[in-house]
């Protein structure tokens, strides 16, 4: 039976990892890694998968490892274009609400391997956390089936190379931002609104107003606030 690795993080992931394994058990012997500290060179070699999937991982994945195994990471653009990080932000806040989700090669550059498949990809309304519980399904039960049964041939990377910077956490602040009408502010808060990351947020003094749940009504937004007191 085929041995199979997925290293994941984030609610949505960890649930869909877990119905992907029971889906498959009859064909491969799924092993779910959701610590950083059990992606180890030892763990690995005593598994000896034949992928290993990184639906969702936030930190470097190391050279003995897409080097010897074949590492396959997702990222919500379709590459070369939107290179590196937050890249559901960086596409919102530029009005690009159809891309792609990229299946690529681990390599040693960030985001720069061969790509195994690519899926058309919505990202014009919804939290961010709602975007990506949508890509989940589609990597988990579409993206990652497919390459295991079809295994594709990865083709270098083509077109026009775009590098995206990561956002910092003081970006979420509403009063820095360029926001001129109630879509600019509704992609502004949608776009922060997920597990673990910076809410968008504006300061009263020692008052910090965090936005989420944001949705569209007529010409009108409604959505949920929360106040926290901050002590200089």
């Amino acid at each position: 039976m085929k041995k199979v690795v997925i290293a994941t993080i984030k609610s949505w992931n960890i649930r869909n990892a877990y119905k992907f394994k029971e889906l498959y058990k009859d064909k491969y012997e799924v092993v779910i890694i959701t610590d950083k500290r059990e992606l180890s060179e030892k763990n690995i070699r005593s598994i000896n998968p034949e992928w290993i999937f990184f639906p969702h991982w936030s930190w470097i994945i190391p050279p003995e490892l897409y080097e010897k195994y074949t590492c396959v990471v997702f990222h919500i653009t379709d590459l070369p274009f939107g290179r590196g990080g937050s890249p559901l932000q960086n596409l919102i806040q530029r009005k690009i609400y159809h891309t792609k989700i990229s299946a690529i090669q681990v390599e040693e550059g960030i985001d720069t391997g061969k790509i195994y498949l690519k899926k058309d990809f919505y990202i014009g309304i919804g939290s961010a956390e709602e975007i990506f519980i949508a890509a989940s399904q589609i990597i988990f039960f579409d993206m990652i089936p497919y390459i295991l049964e079809n295994k594709p041939i990865p083709q270098a990377q083509e077109g026009e190379l775009i590098v995206f910077k990561r956002r910092r956490p003081e970006e979420s602040n509403l009063q820095k931002a360029e926001i001129k009408n109630l879509d600019d502010f509704y992609d502004f808060v949608r776009m922060l609104d997920a597990e673990g990351y910076p809410k968008a947020f504006f300061k009263i003094n020692n008052l910090k107003i965090e936005f989420s749940e944001v949705h569209k009504k007529s010409n009108k937004l409604v959505g949920r606030f929360e106040v926290v007191y901050e002590e200089n």
